[in-house]
């Protein structure tokens, strides 16, 4: 990973980089939190996109029904 795709990758790249930098925090004992809440922003992201994914399918789901 180069500095140039986290600069120019948005929330993933930023994320990436609060998970590294929560890691190292935790591996050197700085930060005394549970591995689940080290790791959030990698399952936060994932729970959010496939909540955005299922809000869109139902939705779709929805105006398709309506238009028969």
């Amino acid at each position: 990973m180069n500095w140039s795709s986290v600069k120019d990758g948005g929330w993933n790249g930023w994320l990436g980089l609060l998970t590294v930098a929560f890691i190292v925090l935790k591996l050197t004992g700085i930060i005394e939190w549970s591995w689940w809440w080290v790791l959030s922003p990698v399952w936060i992201s994932v729970a959010l996109a496939v909540l955005l994914i299922v809000i869109s399918y139902i939705i779709g789901f929805i105006w398709g029904s309506r238009s028969k």
